[in-house]
């Protein structure tokens, strides 16, 4: 990574994670003077974006408003992969499902399969609604209850985080984006028409200033405390007795709604590599955690209950055997939705963040967004309902 002491430039990002890394790539590409700083060295284990995989699909049940942005990341990252070699996205097919008769709840959403089914619906998305019998038919990997109701979409699957970032700040760089790693940032002030980000080690200063700081954030920016929590979820891999069965092209990603609670749940992942086990997780919001605080090592009884709880009884032929598990950090807003918006009292201080743990999916469109408003003003997406406005601050306008 190019590690030059600049001081200057057009826009800095601040955190070059899922958001951050996209960002600076289309920055860049479009020849903006942009420094990308990150307090870790990306790809890393300490944020949101790690673990080898995560689950992209064109129906977001978390809102209409999310369509564009993963439609036009799907096309995004196949052009990544053609300037940046490399697989980033692998089509698996994906699998959402719950209890036909019940409205279980996924980030903040009620019914959220007839949900994705509704949204495939009026955007056009190929999609299959199946019911038990034809999800057992052709997945027999699943135990299922009898009741279920499926959402089926085929181009869905999955994409590698690490390699996602790693490529873009690569492609950033040869574009003549400068990036900082290993430099905590402990300030962020605008001045009239300039930005001044301050790190523990100097000034820097630009035009604008995009904070992608994901977890960090709060502690950046003590406006949003309210608006950016922080949860620890657990990652599990568990064995399977014939590992050939979970490979892709024979089962899917999945969301599985198993009961009525919210925590009733557990999301998947074909195994896409050798030597890699089943990845499956779930979430919890029990207790906010500090990210420069939190326990990354995870404890022997973690993926035994995982086990117990959601995978035995549902997944035919996976054993209680964890061969890994890892924690990650999930920085969630009261509605579980994103913040992409200039703070109120700092009009060229741009906050991107808030996963709320269905982000990765959108970052490429995010970055190519945030870029196209750098430079002309507006982003082809609209970006308004990811505004503060909704949270009694103030919006961006909407986009044209």
């Amino acid at each position: 990574m190019n590690q030059q002491a600049s001081s200057t430039a057009d826009v800095v990002v601040v955190g070059l994670g899922a958001f951050g890394s996209a960002v600076l790539y289309q920055l860049a590409k479009r020849g903006i003077r942009a420094i990308g700083i990150d307090r870790f060295t990306p790809p890393h284990t300490m944020g949101s974006s790690h673990g080898e995989t995560r689950i992209t699909r064109l129906a977001v049940g978390e809102g209409d408003a999310y369509a564009p942005l993963v439609r036009r990341s799907h096309a995004l990252w196949r052009e990544i992969e053609q300037h940046g070699g490399g697989n980033l996205f692998q089509e698996t097919g994906g699998l959402i499902m719950a209890p036909r008769d019940s409205s279980a709840r996924h980030h903040g959403r009620e019914n959220f399969v007839r949900r994705s089914i509704a949204i495939a619906a009026r955007t056009g998305i190929a999609h299959e609604v199946l019911d038990a019998g034809e999800i057992a038919a052709r997945y027999p990997q699943f135990q299922l209850r009898g009741d279920e109701l499926g959402y089926f979409e085929p181009t869905a699957g999955v994409l590698s985080p690490e390699r996602c970032i790693e490529t873009q700040l690569r492609l950033a760089v040869q574009f003549g984006a400068v990036v900082r790693t290993g430099e905590r940032v402990v300030a962020i002030d605008q001045h009239g028409g300039t930005v001044r980000v301050t790190t523990e080690r100097g000034m820097l200063e630009a035009s604008r200033c995009v904070v992608t700081a994901g977890p960090w954030l709060a502690g950046l920016l003590p406006a949003f405390r309210p608006l950016a929590r922080v949860y620890r979820q657990v990652l599990h891999w568990f064995a399977p007795l014939d590992p050939a069965k979970f490979a892709p092209g024979r089962f899917p990603v999945f969301i599985w709604m198993h009961g009525d609670q919210e925590e009733d749940y557990f999301y998947g992942f074909p195994i896409a590599e050798r030597g890699i086990d089943l990845k499956v997780a779930t979430e919890t919001y029990a207790r906010e955690v500090d990210p420069d605080d939190v326990d990354r090592t995870v404890s022997a009884d973690l993926p035994a209950a995982m086990y117990a709880q959601h995978v035995a009884g549902r997944l035919r032929t996976v054993t209680g055997r964890a061969t890994r598990s890892a924690a990650c950090l999930y920085t969630v807003t009261p509605d579980a939705g994103f913040i992409v918006d200039t703070l109120p009292d700092q009009d060229r201080v741009l906050v991107v963040s808030a996963c709320s743990g269905h982000g990765f999916k959108h970052s490429a469109a995010v970055g190519e967004a945030i870029a196209q408003v750098v430079t002309s003003g507006a982003s082809v997406i609209d970006l308004s309902p990811f505004g503060m406005g909704r949270f009694g601050g103030v919006g961006l306008p909407s986009q044209t």
